[in-house]
């Protein structure tokens, strides 16, 4: 067995990380590059989803001053060949961190590009501010988005325009991004981060196990349903926070009836 990842204990350079008990604050830092991917980066990336996969918490993705990611790191794209590419470098962490345990926001701000825009894509949430810019304009480097836009961004937008973002070098603003659902949510920078973690408290207020459950029912193929949705109900109906939480629920509404409130009809939180 692993040993387990104390996040505390390690070093970060091109990652400014703060762990809480629910969560874990990554900031992606290199802004002297604008926060470019480089293999720096992906390594402490890793470090930080080994201590998730062995201890889950929602994970919050931002950017320093002003900007996301405007990509994968030139210098160091322009020197890999075929091998490098058959490694699947930016690949296979933006696929480890989309199967997560739990869920991960990803807070964008400014650029937004490229291999930045494929971490973005891996996330299960994306807020942003009306500084975006996202896009992927590898086509135009002579190379194509192969960390995931191929195929999350169709899933995302729909092919039409995930087209136009991967062939026409398209770059969409804030505005675009949310009516296109790219993005769902648009906030002031300095608000950013605040509601980002307004979202990490919300999905913190629902039982852990049955969003990670959740999560992994939702990302399953559609061949595998409606048996694992059976088969993953059937988990949570033993658990015990299923109990707890179901009969608080009738507590409440049994305490509003005796007071002449009326019942609620939210089952998750009883407002």
């Amino acid at each position: 067995m692993a040993s387990a990842v104390d996040l505390a204990a390690e070093s970060f350079s091109a990652l400014l990380v703060e762990e809480r008990e629910d969560r874990v604050v990554v900031l992606l830092n290199r802004p002297q590059v604008k926060n470019a991917i480089d293999q720096q980066m992906v390594d402490e990336l890793h470090t930080v989803c080994a201590a998730l996969e062995q201890n889950p918490k929602v994970l919050i993705i931002a950017g320093v001053e002003g900007v996301f990611a405007s990509g994968a790191d030139i210098a160091q794209l322009r020197e890999r060949r075929r091998d490098d590419a058959l490694q699947g470098i930016n690949s296979t962490i933006f696929v480890r961190i989309a199967k997560l345990p739990m869920p991960v926001i990803a807070a964008l701000d400014g650029y937004c590009l490229g291999g930045g825009a494929e971490l973005a894509y891996a996330a299960d949430f994306r807020i942003g501010t009306p500084n975006v810019r996202i896009g992927n304009p590898e086509t135009g480097l002579g190379i194509l988005a192969a960390a995931g836009a191929s195929w999350r961004l169709k899933e995302l937008v729909g092919e039409p325009l995930a087209k136009q973002i991967l062939l026409a070098g398209l770059v969409l603003g804030a505005e675009e991004a949310k009516a296109a659902n790219l993005i769902t949510e648009i906030h002031d920078p300095a608000d950013l981060l605040e509601a980002a973690h307004s979202l990490a408290s919300r999905i913190g207020r629902q039982d852990p196990l049955a969003v990670r459950i959740t999560k992994s029912v939702f990302h399953a193929p559609a061949e595998a349903h409606p048996l694992i949705d059976q088969l993953a109900q059937g988990i949570l109906f033993e658990s015990q926070a299923k109990f707890d939480r179901m009969q608080a629920f009738l507590d409440r509404n049994a305490a509003r009836k005796a007071t002449g409130a009326p019942a609620s009809a939210n089952s998750a939180d009883g407002k």
